[in-house]
């Protein structure tokens, strides 16, 4: 294992013995959330792994090591740690390292850490990715080109809605990444189940998604596989009044000149206010059910990899 990584005791032996791991992103905790939902949500979270079976893996940047896993107390301090704790993509993770930075990992920087852990499988809420108007701000998220880069399975609900969707689905493609719908031939709209996209490749359950990760990673590509997972049909949101809602907080962002990385926290925050906190409460619906699904592909996956083929085995 790289000796940046620090994993508990518990995920090791897991990792050593092939039983399913699943990945966990720490920005959720500390920058998506107010306290004390992020730790809630943060418990919650692992506790939805534990019962699919699996091993939870919350990943964070903590004393110049990249933890591969967290105690209560670990989770606690990045939850009420505020602006001391640094969100981490891949171009912070060196320097977070060297300076001994208390960061908090995006789904990229998270990627890097799951794949040098040898883990498989990821869940989050939402992948970053092509901002609206960023055909002339140039604000693309680094998430896309993680998943072309990197070989792991990112579980979400889609892409944050507060993105532009089609243009998303276009450097995917680009990309060359593989996007599943999780029985769904729609992909979702975070808050909403449909947001009118087709995708190109339905799975109805999860031995499909381990065989499509096998099929794929046994040829040497390179990147990641995206699986769309919907949120259930009566935690979802109304998307025309989601769409006023991030309508309203983009106008809000602008006028207060919110750019580049705070751009997602305070967006998410200005939701959670317009829509009387119902933006949350979906929010955390979406994610524990991809916790679910997420724990059910690596299930699926660790039993194909007792052969030892590909590039996770």
């Amino acid at each position: 294992m790289h000796p940046t990584l620090l994993p508990t005791p518990e995920i090791a032996d897991a990792l050593a013995a092939n039983r399913p791991v699943v990945a966990l992103e720490s920005t959720v905790i500390s920058h998506g959330m107010p306290y004390p939902r992020n730790l809630e949500t943060a418990r919650a979270l692992e506790a939805e792994v534990r019962a699919a079976g699996a091993v939870p893996a919350t990943i964070a940047v903590m004393d110049g090591r990249i933890r591969i896993g967290l105690d209560d107390a670990a989770l606690e301090r990045l939850a009420t740690g505020g602006p001391a704790v640094r969100k981490l993509s891949r171009r912070d993770l060196g320097v977070a390292l060297a300076t001994g930075t208390l960061g908090a990992t995006t789904v990229a920087a998270t990627m890097i850490g799951a794949r040098l852990a040898g883990i498989a499988v990821f869940a989050t809420g939402g992948i970053g990715g092509v901002h609206r108007g960023a055909e002339t701000s140039f604000d693309v998220s680094a998430d896309l080109d993680e998943l072309a880069r990197t070989p792991v399975c990112v579980v979400c609900a889609g892409a944050k809605s507060i993105l532009d969707l089609p243009k998303t689905l276009e450097v995917l493609e680009t990309r060359g990444v593989p996007v599943l719908g999780f029985r769904t031939d729609e992909f979702p709209a975070f808050y909403s189940r449909r947001s009118g996209l087709p995708i190109d490749h339905r799975c109805d359950n999860v031995q499909e998604v381990a065989d499509i990760l096998r099929a794929s990673w046994t040829l040497g590509l390179e990147g990641g596989v995206l699986l769309a997972n919907p949120i259930d049909d009566g935690d979802a949101l109304d998307a025309d009044a989601m769409e006023a809602a991030v309508a309203q907080a983009l106008a809000e962002a602008e006028a207060r000149g919110i750019k580049g990385k705070d751009i997602t926290p305070h967006l998410l925050a200005a939701l959670e206010r317009i829509t009387g906190g119902r933006s949350l409460t979906a929010n955390i619906a979406l994610i524990r059910n991809n916790a679910r699904v997420a724990a059910g592909v690596a299930a699926a996956y660790a039993a194909l990899r007792s052969d030892r083929v590909g590039p996770m085995g």
